[in-house]
């Protein structure tokens, strides 16, 4: 990767306790190029304005801003038409949107749907709510020890009950990438309709949701370079315009009676209110950054770099990695002995190094690894090896701290 996109972040350029930082947590969110900031800060000096409403210049401005974000967010994705782009605070927001409007439309006693113990809680609550509420069942795709799923194992837990398959194209946690377009055609072939959860693959690797014939794909936006609150949900046509919106107020509407309204046509019923424009233009600056870049060049610097740090953190004795020795996204997790993770995150915090410890939103994933919590660093495109290896040194000192505990 070209050393001067990392002079391209300006918050990368500081010292934490007395050194220089080292942000290894882009997975929880990453950090933004002037680019982004500068296209937010010129959106609220020049164009500021509420959207579809105005007829003066800065309405029209403000409104080919933010639909052309949503044309390039379209774009990056492939998806097939701009009205199959719904605006959303983030994946939160979109998967809720899909399980509060088709799935609890769709569902009833008896049907199935398909999830894994590997998924965020975002894509996990939301289908046991609608399980408990539809009278559905809950199931789970077994996991191999490493973690990854056998399509075997898919075709014999998705039946003909089966309404909805949800599954994270890459874990959070274990940063495998899924089959999905293999699920999709199995999910398909019994009826089913798939939900990803895109929010740590969009950001890392080329996404096209065409190829993948997921029916839903759920996206945030500062996950890859964006502002925080804005995200995108995508889903086929008629899927959407067979769902009802789960917000009301102004801007979603057609007609408003006294007793009886209607909706306007896609993607607007579901954008119900003033929308996170200038989340929107952050956004689009973002997807222009990436694509300037190239989504292949940024998988291929996360693959290598991924593989460099599995192997110096193996050097450290005691220190175990979770999940698969091969990986092409830039997490890994790991623990340090019996020292807790928090521990471990606060004694790197104080060399500078920024890591995650915790469960990472996934609880049950936790349980299955027989953890409580553990410490991930997840790398992007602005990251070295230089940086793996400031992780490494500063491991090394926290285990010769903790001694025993390691």
């Amino acid at each position: 990767m070209n050393p001067s996109i990392r002079e391209q972040f300006p918050i990368l350029h500081q010292e934490i306790n007395g050194h220089p930082l080292v942000y290894l947590d882009s997975a929880a969110t990453s950090q933004k190029p002037h680019a982004v900031i500068e296209a937010v800060k010129h959106y609220y000096e020049f164009e500021n304005s509420n959207v579809h409403r105005g007829v003066h210049t800065l309405g029209s401005r403000a409104t080919d801003a933010y639909e052309g974000a949503r044309e390039k967010v379209a774009k990056f994705i492939n998806a097939r038409r701009t009205q199959e782009i719904i605006f959303t605070r983030g994946t939160t927001t979109a998967l809720n949107l899909v399980a509060s409007s088709y799935a609890r439309a769709n569902c009833k006693e008896g049907d199935e749907i398909v999830i894994t113990q590997m998924e965020h809680h975002s894509n996990l609550i939301p289908w046991q709510q609608v399980a408990k509420e539809t009278g559905a069942t809950l199931k789970y795709i077994p996991l191999q020890p490493d973690g990854h799923i056998e399509l075997a194992d898919v075709e014999k837990t998705i039946t003909n009950n089966t309404k909805i398959v949800a599954i994270a194209y890459v874990s959070n946690v274990m940063g495998l990438i899924h089959p999905v377009k293999q699920i999709a055609e199995i999910a398909h072939r019994n009826g089913a309709v798939i939900v990803v959860d895109g929010a740590q693959s969009t950001p890392h690797m080329k996404v096209d949701v065409q190829d993948l014939d997921c029916d839903f794909y759920a996206l945030s936006g500062h996950k890859m370079c964006g502002p925080t609150g804005i995200g995108a949900l995508y889903g086929k046509k008629a899927l959407l315009e067979s769902m009802e919106p789960i917000e009301f107020g102004g801007e979603m509407i057609d007609d408003v009676g006294l007793y009886e309204s209607n909706w306007k046509e896609l993607p607007w019923k579901f954008e119900g209110g003033t929308p996170i424009i200038a989340g929107a233009v952050g956004l689009g600056a973002a997807i222009d950054f990436l694509e300037q870049i190239g989504m292949d060049e940024i998988a291929h610097h996360e693959s290598v770099l991924a593989a460099y740090a599995t192997e110096r953190l193996a050097e450290i004795d005691g220190l175990t990695i979770y999940g698969p020795a091969k990986r092409h996204v830039g997490v890994v997790t790991f623990n340090l002995g019996d020292v807790h993770p928090h521990d471990v995150a606060t004694v790197l915090d104080a060399s500078g190094v920024a890591i995650r410890a915790g469960h990472h939103c996934c609880q049950p994933l936790m349980r299955w690894l027989e953890v409580s919590s553990t410490a991930r660093a997840s790398f992007y495109l602005y990251n070295n090896e230089q940086d793996v290896d400031r992780l490494v040194s500063a491991l090394i000192q926290t285990k010769e701290y903790f001694g025993d505990a390691t």
